[in-house]
């Protein structure tokens, strides 16, 4: 379900009125469900820890200390080091438990507490200290130009009170930061903190449009950043192309993934074929593999053409070709001689045998001159005298 949150009308948000932290899940990112709100869970007190969102889908467990009721989407104060920070409440209950459990965070006294409900005077703070995030970036970068350091700035994060504000950058390897870090503090008068972060966790920070047509993965709900190797690819008979099989951070995509294990299934029934098949015909090479059609083709090196076969009938050759024999063809094991056909239209070749005979069925003309001499009397050759003379 889409939603129009970050439009502004008139100078007024439109869409659902919740500025950013709408709960129909269609304007943010790392959205959640949670599909246990309006169950009675057989418990008698509510688990009191609360999963807070803040900006680009990072997320942090607080402890409800208070037992504010809070619902999702609620603008909170929590504690951070060293001051105060402001986030929305993006999952509650017995699914938060079950979300630090599978991330392996214990429930003890670690976790920070929230403070309270956010109210507007908080809200206008953060919207101006939010408004010093962007400048700060393009003069971070500047300096990082001047000081000549190989790392890469994607983001800034300022914490609500003010007091601290924290960079996010990628690096291929280890980067002096010292002198930048002063200089940063210096100028902008807060506490500065450096933060590295992946290629990966790069794009999902800054969002984007992947080529299926949808959002990224890493920047909706994939929190977890598995390796992804080029064998991912070989498998599923994918062209090892660097510029299709990268995504936006560079790297190999996290999609390859999802399918490989229904095919590594699919080719546990497929022959492994790494040497051309031997026929009479001559050698023939596999060409490509449909995987879930079970079909192979193979084609000759004189031809063009590819033959496509089954894969019962690959397993026939190979297990000839075992035994030092080679069959016909890659259909055929044997060639079967058959059997001259009649010749279409053999009655035509009888008329033409008839009619080839050198003029013995031929008739003579008749002669005209014959014809004109048969009323006449021999040896008489006055023409008849007319009647009258």
């Amino acid at each position: 379900m889409g939603c129009s949150c970050g439009t502004k009308k008139g100078g007024k948000v439109s869409g659902c009125q919740n500025n950013g932290a709408c709960e129909t899940g269609g304007c943010n990112k790392m959205n959640v469900f949670d599909w246990l709100s309006n169950m009675d869970m057989p418990v008698t007190e509510r688990f009191q820890v609360v999963e807070v969102r803040f900006k680009n889908g990072r997320k942090d467990y607080y402890r409800n200390v208070d037992k504010t009721i809070l619902h999702a989407g609620d603008a909170v104060i929590v504690e951070v080091q060293n001051g105060h920070h402001l986030g929305h409440v993006s999952l509650q209950g017995e699914l938060v438990r079950l979300q630090m459990k599978k991330k392996n965070i214990a429930n003890d006294g670690e976790i920070r507490k929230i403070y309270r409900l956010a109210n507007t005077r908080d809200l206008e703070k953060f919207e101006e200290v939010k408004k010093r995030e962007q400048p700060s970036l393009h003069r971070c970068r500047e300096i990082i130009r001047q000081l000549k350091l190989n790392m890469k700035l994607s983001d800034v994060e300022y914490q609500a009170d003010n007091m601290k504000a924290s960079f996010f950058y990628s690096a291929e390897e280890r980067v002096d930061f010292r002198e930048l870090i002063k200089i940063l503090a210096g100028e902008f008068r807060v506490r500065v903190e450096m933060r590295q972060i992946s290629l990966r966790q790069e794009a999902g920070r800054l969002g984007g449009i992947g080529v299926c047509g949808r959002e990224l993965c890493c920047s909706t709900w994939l929190s977890d950043f598995k390796n992804v190797a080029t064998s991912a690819a070989r498998y599923q008979n994918l062209s090892l192309n660097p510029s299709k099989l990268s995504g936006q951070c560079g790297r190999l995509k996290c999609c390859l993934n999802y399918e490989l294990e229904t095919y590594m299934d699919a080719l546990k029934n497929i022959p492994e074929v790494s040497r051309p098949l031997l026929t009479e015909k001559g050698e023939a090479s596999l060409q490509k593999t449909d995987i879930f059609r079970r079909i192979m083709w193979f084609g000759y090196k004189e031809e063009n053409a590819w033959y496509p076969l089954k894969v019962d009938r690959v397993n026939e050759i190979l297990k000839l070709n075992q035994e030092g024999r080679k069959p016909a063809t890659l259909e055929l094991d044997e060639l079967v001689e058959r059997e001259p056909v009649s010749v279409l239209n053999s009655d035509l070749e009888r008329l033409d045998k008839k009619f080839s005979k050198g003029g013995k069925n031929k008739r003579r003309r008749p002669n005209r001159s014959g014809n004109r001499n048969r009323g006449r009397r021999p040896g008489n050759s006055q023409q008849p005298s007319k009647p009258g003379t």
